[in-house]
């Protein structure tokens, strides 16, 4: 990314941003109290909301269901307005930023295409019935009246929609928000509720619990795939690594910017780089992660927003490939893949882009007269990466994220020099296990924490 294109990204946020957010915060306030106890202010609020959509496709039923709303009349056709209308306005945001990024890169951006169909199963219905019962009841009392009954009244549809493929994706929704809102509760002893984030939540869950299409169709693809670098999302119970790569298909064409996602339950006991042991079940991406090499694929699906549904016998590695050449060169000619209507939110925003010939004290870099924040919250435990590393680096594979009003740069691979010497180092380098001797010895004396879980739980199931 040159001086230039930084520049042009770096400005101030484009109009209407700011004005937007605001009407989405007085919604997410709305919500913290409950829909049954909204007042004047909060009325307002959502008026404000209608008011902005007015002349939008949505506009006529949003101001429907907020006047219904204020007359005390919450259904489930009006919740799925406002959540809607809210979705509506972050995706106004994230088209907006995500254009301007487009531009200060020069990069091409495949077109949306209409979603498919969706479930007609009798089945998907009942559930999917069950779970806007519980989100009606969540935005009628409010986060603040959220205690644990309420919260365990959900346990037995989250379970039957787990049973269901089509809906699991919901289902481990709605879990991932009754376990937030079951450790929280009585939420109303909080000091501070974190309403942008549950309100993302559970508009995401009312609009995926319509009936609607939401499940698209994945076509299969073959070709080469070259990795950019490995996002690693953790939790206490779970593990994500979400690789970035360019697609070249078999037969030529046009390369394409792609993701591909392996995920494994946890204990909160299993950190740093063990957490590479419970993917055991994927060793040819372990192995084209550690050891730098591209990937030949075989009618992997693909879906319509840049993911491969990853089939580990459906790949093979190939030669080496190094990231940061890969990104110098395939970066600006790949394509990037459409985002879907569900996913159009600013922090959803993850870009990868390679900046080279910066200064770094490792927080920021400083590329001519900009300056970019590197995000060090999402610097993963199971890698090599470090903020020492950063400082010395002058070349880095990032994604570019939005939060907070402001751009920050996630960095996936690095150039450094340490002592005079030449280092290049990802975040997937230790996928195969650690290289550092140092962490080598820790994990020695640490002993096997995987191992050991798994012994005791076969043990368990076989008393």
């Amino acid at each position: 990314m040159l001086d230039v294109q930084l520049g042009e990204l770096m400005g101030a946020a484009p109009a209407g941003v700011d004005e937007a957010l605001a009407l989405v915060t007085g919604f997410d306030e709305a919500l913290t109290y409950g829909l049954a106890r909204l007042g004047d202010e909060r009325a307002q609020a959502l008026n404000a909301l209608a008011g902005a959509l007015a002349g939008t496709p949505v506009g006529e039923r949003l101001a429907e269901a907020v006047a219904k709303v204020a007359a005390g009349s919450v259904s489930d056709e009006h919740l799925a307005a406002l959540a809607g209308g809210r979705a509506a306005l972050f995706g106004a945001v994230h088209d907006t930023l995500l254009a301007r990024l487009d531009a200060a890169l020069g990069r091409t951006r495949a077109a949306v295409e209409q979603a498919g169909p969706g479930p007609d199963a009798e089945v998907a219905d009942n559930l999917l019935a069950g779970c806007r019962a519980w989100l009606r009841e969540l935005a009628i009392t409010g986060w603040r009246g959220v205690d644990h009954d309420l919260v365990s009244s959900a346990d037995q549809t989250i379970e039957a929609l787990l049973a269901e493929p089509a809906l699991r994706g919901l289902a481990v929704l709605l879990d991932g928000l009754a376990a937030e809102l079951r450790a929280s509760s009585p939420v109303a002893t909080m000091d501070r509720v974190p309403a942008r984030r549950w309100a993302d939540l559970w508009t995401r869950a009312t609009l995926l619990a319509q009936r609607g299409p939401w499940r698209d169709e994945a076509e299969e693809v073959s070709g080469r795939l070259l990795i950019l670098g490995v996002d690693v999302h953790e939790h206490a119970t779970a593990v994500r690594v979400q690789v970035h790569a360019v697609l070249e298909p078999s037969g030529g064409g046009q390369a394409r910017l792609v993701r591909t996602s392996v995920a494994a339950a946890k204990v909160d006991t299993i950190v740093g780089p063990t957490v590479w042991r419970l993917f055991g079940g994927h060793p040819t991406l372990l192995a084209a992660l550690a050891e730098h090499r591209s990937l030949e694929i075989t009618d992997m699906p693909l879906l319509p927003g840049g993911d491969l549904i990853w089939h580990d016998d459906r790949a093979r590695t190939g030669d080496e490939a190094d990231p940061l050449a890969v990104a110098r060169l395939q970066l600006p000619v790949a394509t990037a893949a459409a985002v879907t209507p569900l996913d159009r939110h600013p922090v959803r925003i993850a870009e990868p882009v390679f900046v080279e010939g910066y200064k770094s004290d490792g927080s920021s870099l400083k590329l001519g007269e900009h300056t970019i924040a590197f995000d060090l919250d999402r610097l993963p435990s199971c890698g090599p990466l470090t903020p020492a590393l950063l400082k010395a680096s002058t070349a880095c594979i990032g994604l570019l994220r939005w939060d907070a009003g402001r751009w920050t740069l996630q960095p996936l691979g690095v150039q450094a020099t340490v002592k005079k010497q030449p280092v290049a180092a990802h975040t997937g380098d230790w996928a195969q296990g650690p290289t550092d001797p140092k962490v080598v010895k820790a994990e020695a004396r640490s002993g096997d924490v995987v191992a050991v879980l798994r012994e005791r739980a076969g043990r368990l199931l076989r008393k």
